[in-house]
């Protein structure tokens, strides 16, 4: 049987706006400004940045996605959470109930969020046809292997499967740099 290997790409700190929180922080009627696109189709980054203000310390600069969410959603790596002085649990995207608060400073304006801050979970984007192809349905729990010189084995990988989809996993920049692994490596997908 032959291996069923995917890229990886490691997820920096950014952040989803609705169009209300964007009308906040850059003023009203803005647009977001797509810069480039994301291997997700529709998905891009735009010119837009914000800062991240939490109870110890602010992160400057953080890149926007597009397009505009029905919520506003930050997605942060622990070591991240540990430099704002926030303790971000790690969730599936979208799920932010319970999540801390924290402020969000744009050029014309700030949001204080009661909520919307994770350490987004580690999981596979892929197309329907992909999932047939790898033998997985939306929402399995699969194991990830990397190889080479740090090579550990991802528990807990959650397959997102959508015809809108492209194939890749996502896993943010600290567990890339704890398995060694740069953007498009290929890992092999397990299921047990």
């Amino acid at each position: 049987m032959s291996k069923k290997v995917l890229p990886v790409a490691l997820s920096n700190r950014h952040i989803h706006l609705c169009q209300e929180d964007i009308e906040k922080l850059f003023g009203v009627g803005h647009e977001l400004t797509k810069v480039k696109d994301l291997s997700q189709p529709g998905q891009y980054a735009c010119e837009e940045k914000v800062d991240l203000v939490g109870p110890k310390n602010i992160i400057k600069g953080v890149r926007v996605l597009g397009p505009a969410r029905p919520k506003t959603q930050v997605e942060i790596s622990i070591a991240d959470g540990f430099i704002l002085g926030l303790k971000p649990p790690v969730r599936d995207s979208g799920d932010i109930a319970g999540s801390p608060e924290f402020k969000i400073v744009g050029p014309k304006g700030e949001v204080e969020m009661e909520e919307g801050i994770i350490a987004a979970a580690r999981h596979i984007h892929m197309h329907t046809s992909d999932a047939e192809a790898f033998g997985v349905v939306d929402k399995q729990r699969v194991k990830i292997r990397t190889g080479g010189e740090r090579a550990i084995t991802f528990e807990n990988v959650l397959v997102r499967a959508h015809e809108t989809y492209a194939l890749e996993m996502h896993i943010d920049v600290d567990e890339g740099n704890a398995a060694g692994l740069k953007n498009g490596e290929m890992v092999e997908l397990i299921t047990e």
